[in-house]
């Protein structure tokens, strides 16, 4: 048994009860000094770095407003819809819970998505830190099933041939797509059944799965140290440190950063109660108008496209075409050929990467087009996961790279929001072409990026931070 420390008799009624609870709970008292009080952060944070508390505060108001809402919702095919109408006319405040859930699925990825691009920017993915980014990505991934179920669950007509449509991509698979996608729907098309395995999914085991990797996320980013703008090491074994072993040039997270992410928060708040009460629908993207139309499967919108946030995904789906399979072909022959000639190797050892490279293409050209489709979709997410390997740059930080690195990341960026709108519109002969070219584009920014992120003259990396005080 641990030894109890003792306190005066005429300590005052605080200073007891702390003594109390610190005898009795002292693991909860280490954790906060080890992740907070003294944990320490470099002290350069900037903007960018309000994002990942942003991320936690949503994942709260989540988790609250969906307990709520599940009181009221009824995962049945034939009552779903008429019980979020009843939430929103007859549950007293309901109309605020489910919009302040609807908007926070769409803050959900806003933030999620500055944050990454955060690390993406600052190098937060590189040694050490390969596991935290990891753990990030599996956030990410799972946060879109976690969506893409709940948008399921209020039966409109987009959730409705939404999830159709998706979940008929399964089927495109070679040889387990049809039998997968009727396990995923429980049914031969989106139905009861569908409804019931999605509700469980999204308020159960996905809600369990995101926290579990929210937690190691933390703890693992704990472990090694925040990254920071600069892309330098405070707690390396060269850093400076005091007398007492801290890092010079990092401050306790508590009170600094609380107090710091207190201002975000309350930035985020008023954009959000914003949202909530006065655009809840955001013309359509976070709530889109046929969704308020109870689901028929007898009458298909004109136009079906998912949420925002996975419209540069679809992008990429729809710019898979057969024509597109042409242009897929020759990039694999190219970086065939140029593996081969570039490399010192046997003749044997040539041809049988020819042989290879001439499988793939007949695969390539034998299998439907849609299959490609998905797995470029599903690609686009799970290239993320080997970004530490892809990035050989000799710095962290988009400080100390050539300028024109920083064109390229813009590029990537206003490539990726490009995507996301033309997975808005209605399909369009250019806008198939321009989707076809950003894919390319987005694939190339990481496929080649083991090329051009050692290219270029780069800029002196200070042995400190720099930090100047505001």
């Amino acid at each position: 048994m641990a030894q109890f420390k003792e306190i005066s008799p005429n300590a005052s009624a605080g200073a007891k009860l702390h003594n109390w609870l610190h005898n009795r709970f002292p693991t909860a008292f280490d954790a906060y000094k080890v992740h907070l009080s003294g944990y320490y952060a470099p002290k350069n944070f900037n903007f960018w770095y309000f994002f990942g508390s942003l991320a936690l505060l949503v994942l709260v108001i989540q988790i609250v407003t969906g307990i709520f809402l599940t009181m009221h919702y009824k995962p049945d095919a034939a009552l779903a819809f008429a019980s979020v109408e009843y939430i929103m006319r007859d549950v007293p405040w309901g109309w605020l819970i489910r919009y302040m859930h609807s908007t926070g699925a769409s803050a959900f990825f806003v933030v999620v998505y500055l944050h990454m691009f955060k690390s993406l920017i600052y190098g937060g993915y590189r040694k050490p830190r390969e596991l935290v980014w990891i753990f990030g990505c599996s956030i990410f991934l799972v946060l879109m099933a976690e969506a893409f179920m709940g948008y399921l669950l209020p039966w409109g007509q987009m959730s409705y041939w939404g999830a159709q449509v998706i979940v008929n991509l399964f089927s495109a698979i070679p040889f387990v797509g049809p039998d997968l996608a009727l396990l995923i729907r429980g049914d031969f098309v989106v139905s009861d059944a569908t409804l019931n395995r999605f509700f469980s999914f999204h308020v159960i085991a996905v809600p369990l799965v995101l926290l579990g990797l929210v937690v190691a996320h933390l703890l693992a980013l704990h472990d090694v140290g925040s990254n920071n703008p600069d892309g330098v090491e405070i707690k390396g074994p060269d850093a400076p440190r005091d007398e007492n072993g801290n890092p010079l040039d990092g401050i306790p997270f508590h009170p600094y950063y609380t107090v710091h992410d207190i201002m975000g928060v309350a930035v985020f708040l008023t954009v959000f109660s914003a949202i909530v009460f006065f655009a809840p629908e955001f013309g359509g993207y976070f709530l889109e108008f046929n969704n308020f139309i109870p689901a028929d499967p007898l009458q298909t919108p004109a136009h079906i496209a998912p949420v925002w946030y996975f419209t540069p995904y679809y992008s990429m789906l729809r710019a898979i075409t057969s024509e597109m399979m042409y242009v897929l072909v020759a990039v694999v022959v190219l970086a065939a050929a140029f593996a081969v000639l570039r490399t010192r190797l046997a003749s044997i050892v040539k041809v049988i990467f020819a042989v290879i490279a001439a499988a793939a293409v007949a695969m390539m050209l034998a299998i439907d087009a849609k299959f490609w489709g998905v797995l470029v979709m599903g690609g686009a997410v799970i290239i993320l996961f080997f970004l530490p390997w892809l990035d050989v740059s000799p710095v962290k930080s988009i400080r100390y790279r050539p300028d024109w690195h920083k064109i390229v990341y813009g590029l990537f960026v206003l490539n990726f929001v490009i995507l996301g709108y033309l997975g808005v519109q209605a399909p369009s002969p250019l806008g198939e072409r321009v989707s076809q070219l950003g894919t390319l584009f987005y694939f190339g920014f990481f496929l080649l990026m083991p090329w051009w992120s050692r290219l270029g003259t780069f800029k002196p990396v200070p042995d400190r931070i720099t930090f100047v005080p505001h």
